[in-house]
Parts: C-alpha cells; structure tokens; sequence
C-alpha cells in the first residue's frame, strides 16, 4: 500500500524541571531522528509568553535544525503574520532559503500565537499589523518571495535579498474555512491544524479548499495537509500513559489556566482518561489504522505529525514506530 508523506510539527515544550535551553536541544534532536527516518519536513510553531513553549521565534530555530539535518525540510508552522511586517519575514525567509536552498517552507498563520496583551507588546503602536490587513500582507510575502502573479505595488522597489536563485514553499494554515479560502484563491498548499482543532470541521474546510482552488505556477492543483497529534509505543496501556502530559494541558486550556511546563506521565494518571489530548495513541499499528482513516476521510496527500510528551525520546521512539509501521 502507498502511503502519503509524512512531516512533523513541533513546539519546542519545556518540562517541569528543564530549561528552555533542553527544550530546544530536543526539537533539534527530534529533527534528527526525523530526518534519518525519511520524514518529509519539520516545522517548528509560533508561541510566545508561554511557560511550556520554548519555540518563539521560528526563523531563528529553523536556521539551527536546518543546518543540523540533511534533507529534511525545515520550516514553520507556523508564522503569526499579524505579529510582523511582510518585509522582514521576506528577509528572513530568503536568507534561509538562500542558506538551504531547496529545503526551505514558510508556513503562513492568522492567529497571534498568544495572548492580546502579548501581541499588543509584539506589535506595539504600529497601525499596520492588524489582523484587517492580513490578506494585503500576505500578497506582499508572496510577492517579495518571487510569486511574480501578484502585483507587489508599493512593496516594487523592494528585494527581500539581492540575487534570489531559489524561493522558499509558502503554505496557508488554518483551523477554520477561512485559511481554506485563503489558500485556494491564491493557489498555495493548505495545511489544516486538526491536532488542536477535533472538534472543527475539517471537512468542510478542505472540501472549499478544492472547491474554490485557483492553479499557481507551483501548485497546479490543490494540496492539503491535515496535521495529527500521536503517540506510539508498545502496548496501547504504555501509550495512553505517556498520553496523560497532553490531556493536563487540555485541561488548562479548558480552565482558563495557563499553559505551564509539561508534567511527566505519572503525574497526570489522576485524570480522567476520557479528556481528550492526543487523538491518536496507541501501539504503531493501531496509530497508523487511525491515520489511513484520516488520510480515507479528508483526501490528505500529506499528514504532519504533532504531539505533546514530557520527554523528547518519547517523540523520537513514536517517530521510529510510525515510521516503520508506515512504510517510510
């Protein structure tokens, strides 16, 4: 059986009792173990003023797993474009690209990644970054990073690197219909965050994504991804115990709370484990019969892998797992 690729997004989670410093020794060591496995890109997130987030700035740790791996792809998913003008995250990019030529994606996302008196310290006073002018920032990225459909208008005189030879891959996310009508008007790949949005119809996203698909020079067609969070190991008992981390942080979510470091599985064994955290944990085998479900339902022609575990080698051995159960 031929299966989609597969890619893995990560958030750089700092634990109880470790530094943001080990946090990032891990994402980096995951995209190690990723890259080895034959996984086709790994993204790192946007998040700030979060206690469990070590993952605030994505240019700077793509640059760093990026010249740590070797084929993967590195990119993020994804860019908070309101908390950035169009000009820098186009410098940025091209600068990465130019680095990695060929391995390079800029993810695009609408939301702040954190909180409105976070974004407002992000953003400051300016009148330009404002969610209103989303639409407008992103045709200007697109523009400055060689999409030549797009009339760049005031942006004309501007280059986001002197001699371009190569530009990186641009993706629209999204958890709503609204990043689905994005991507398909200006043609660009779509990647739909299911593994923090079950509740959500992904359905109806991805069928106006395909419905309302305009063809670019770089994708022709449509191209959704649907991103998952998983857990392998090797019984179904063991993976739902590893699972309890991510159910605590539902829980906060859920209570208002703030997102604190990630606690370790046996201290979070007194929860309900009805709560929903990880969608799918299990042994390798019955992870993989859930994401050939997945990939039946939405006609995904790619999956991305999340998940939210206290230690990084948790997420090392559940790539190892899927990795061979998938085929890759």
């Amino acid at each position: 059986m031929e299966r989609v690729p597969l890619s893995v997004l990560d958030l750089a989670t700092v634990r109880e009792g470790h530094s943001s410093a080990d946090a990032l020794r891990g994402t980096i060591a995951i995209a190690r173990t990723a890259d080895e496995l034959g996984y086709r890109r790994f993204w790192v997130a946007e998040h700030h003023n979060m206690p469990a987030v070590a993952s605030t700035a994505p240019p700077v740790l793509i640059a760093s797993v990026a010249a740590q791996t070797r084929t993967i792809r590195v990119g993020s998913g994804g860019v908070m474009l309101p908390n950035h003008m169009p000009f820098v995250v186009a410098e940025q990019f091209a600068i990465l690209e130019a680095l990695h030529p060929g391995r390079i994606d800029l993810g695009i996302g609408r939301a702040p990644g954190t909180d409105q008196a976070t974004a407002a310290a992000l953003r400051g006073v300016s009148p330009y970054l404002t969610v209103e002018q989303f639409p407008d920032h992103l045709r200007t990225v697109l523009a400055l990073l060689g999409d030549d459909r797009i009339d760049p208008g005031p942006a004309a005189r501007l280059r986001a690197t002197p001699v371009a030879e190569s530009h990186p891959e641009v993706w629209m996310l999204g958890s709503s219909t609204y990043g689905a009508q994005v991507a398909a008007a200006l043609g660009l790949p779509f990647c739909y965050a299911y593994h923090f949005a079950m509740g959500s119809d992904v359905d109806t996203a991805l069928q106006l994504y395909r419905a309302g698909f305009q063809p670019s020079p770089r994708f022709p067609e449509p191209y959704p991804m649907v991103s998952a969070s998983v857990i392998a190991a090797g019984t179904t008992a063991e993976a739902q115990f590893l699972a309890g981390p991510s159910r605590v942080m539902v829980q906060s979510l859920r209570t208002g709370g703030r997102l604190g470091p990630i606690v370790a599985p046996e201290n979070a064994t007194d929860l309900d484990p009805s709560l929903p955290g990880t969608q799918y944990a299990g042994t390798a085998e019955e992870v993989v019969a859930g994401l050939d479900a997945l990939v039946e339902r939405t006609g995904a022609r790619e999956l991305m892998l999340a998940g939210t575990v206290y230690d990084p080698a948790t997420r090392q051995d559940t790539l190892a797992r899927i990795a061979k159960a998938w085929g890759l």
